[in-house]
This record gives C-alpha cells, sequence and structure tokens, in this order.
C-alpha cells in the first residue's frame, strides 16, 4: 500500500504561525515530515519552527503576493529537494454587512483567502507533480452556508471550494491528490478570539491534524475529495 506518510518527505504550510497550520505542522514533524511553515510575521513564524526543531523551516510570506510565494517554494524545494504535501491554510476573515464593510477589508479577504491559496497553489504544482503530490485547501462550512455580515469571508470560502473541485478535476492526472476541508467551529485565534475552555465544545486544531495525517495514509488509490467536519456536541443558544 502506497500512501504519503513516508520518512524523508515534506510540507510547505501557509498560516502556520499558530491554529490550524501549527498544529498540522506539528503533527507532519511527527511522521517524519521536514516542513516549510509561513506567516507575514518573521519573529513569530521563526519562533515556532525553533519550537518545531531542526526538520522546520520559518519563512515570512505574504500570500497576497504571488512572487514572495513563488520564492518561498522554491526555497522549500532547494532546502529540502522536492516538496510532497503542500496544506493551503492561511486566511483572514472580516466580517459586517456589504453596506459597511470596505473595499480595502474586501480586497484583503479575497485577496488572503482565494487569489492566495491561488498563487501558493500555482507555485508548488510543478514540484508536486514530480512526486505524486498531495494538495490540502483549508476551507469551511462557511464555503456552503452564507450568514449575515459574512460577504467577504462567505464569497472567498465558496470561490476555495470551486477552485479545490476544478483542482482535483486538473490535477489528479498529474498524479496530485487535492482534499478540501471544511470544519466548522474551530478553537482558533482567528478574528481575534483567544481560545479557552469556553471553546472545550469546538472542534480542536489538532483534531483537524489528525484528520489531515489519516488522509494522507489512504491509499493512493482512493481520494476523499470534500470532508466536512463539525462538532460532535454544539453548544445549544
Amino acid at each position: 500500500m502506497t500512501t504519503h506518510t513516508q520518512r524523508g518527505k515534506s510540507a510547505f504550510i501557509t498560516g502556520a504561525s499558530k491554529g490550524i497550520g501549527r498544529a498540522v505542522a506539528q503533527a507532519l514533524v511527527g511522521e517524519g515530515y521536514s516542513v516549510t511553515i509561513t506567516s507575514r510575521h518573521q519573529p513569530e513564524i521563526e519562533g515556532v519552527a525553533a519550537e518545531l526543531g531542526a526538520q522546520a523551516r520559518g519563512v515570512a510570506c505574504d500570500v497576497k503576493d504571488p512572487q514572495a510565494v513563488q520564492a518561498a517554494v522554491d526555497a522549500h524545494v532547494a532546502a529540502f529537494g522536492g516538496l510532497d504535501v503542500l496544506f493551503v491554510n492561511a486566511g483572514v476573515g472580516h466580517f459586517a454587512s456589504v453596506a459597511d464593510l470596505s473595499i480595502e477589508q474586501w480586497q484583503d479577504v479575497i485577496d488572503t483567502n482565494l487569489s492566495g491559496a491561488f498563487y501558493t497553489v500555482k507555485a508548488a504544482i510543478p514540484a508536486l507533480s514530480q512526486r505524486g503530490g498531495y494538495i490540502f485547501t483549508l476551507s469551511s462550512l462557511a464555503g456552503k452556508n452564507p450568514f449575515a455580515g459574512g460577504a467577504a469571508y462567505n464569497a472567498s470560502k465558496f470561490g476555495l471550494n470551486g477552485l479545490s473541485e476544478v483542482l482535483m478535476l486538473d490535477l489528479r492526472d498529474r498524479g496530485i491528490k487535492v482534499t478540501q476541508i471544511m470544519p466548522g467551529s474551530v478553537a482558533t485565534h482567528f478574528g481575534g478570539h483567544t481560545p479557552g475552555e469556553q471553546d472545550a465544545w469546538k472542534i480542536q486544531p489538532e483534531d483537524l491534524a489528525q484528520l489531515t495525517v489519516d488522509l494522507l495514509r489512504m491509499p493512493a488509490r482512493t481520494l476523499p475529495s470534500r470532508v466536512e467536519v463539525r462538532p460532535s456536541r454544539p453548544r445549544k443558544g
């Protein structure tokens, strides 16, 4: 059985200074992967890489900048000799009614969550094609369930879901798997939230990291192309 969890492999993870991206990086290091983790904030991402150990590189990279993304991916390939797993996780959110949402806020969300995902995947395809890689896009149940005040965020995640489905169809003949992960409420720092005991009912970042490892262990012939994840006991009221 051929799986993607093998020693000597490497992963590139965006938005990994905290939360889901950081948890995925930690899990993959535990599986023997070398990882490049990115964030817009250099001291923060370098600190996380130091905590993960010698298998990790921390790189400052804004996914809204396609040249910066390409340079970061190229540096990863040069450092590790290839690329096996891409975890597209970088995301932001601004929440307001359409009347109150600024153009700058709209652009920040769409450019990060959707265009940034495209830039990242585009940069990584040549290296992933060499080794039969795996792409994960971190979407959201907000990509199918609109809510008031979510114009930019909903649009970005609806778009990311569409992009992910096309990537799956475009890239499978290259031997690249694509899975979109769509979680509900996750206990992260997203939107300035500070996780705590009040979030015990939510999906935890390490749960999604475990899911990622489990998907990588699937037989090469099988592709769960979309995975929806919900809290098993959501808070009432």
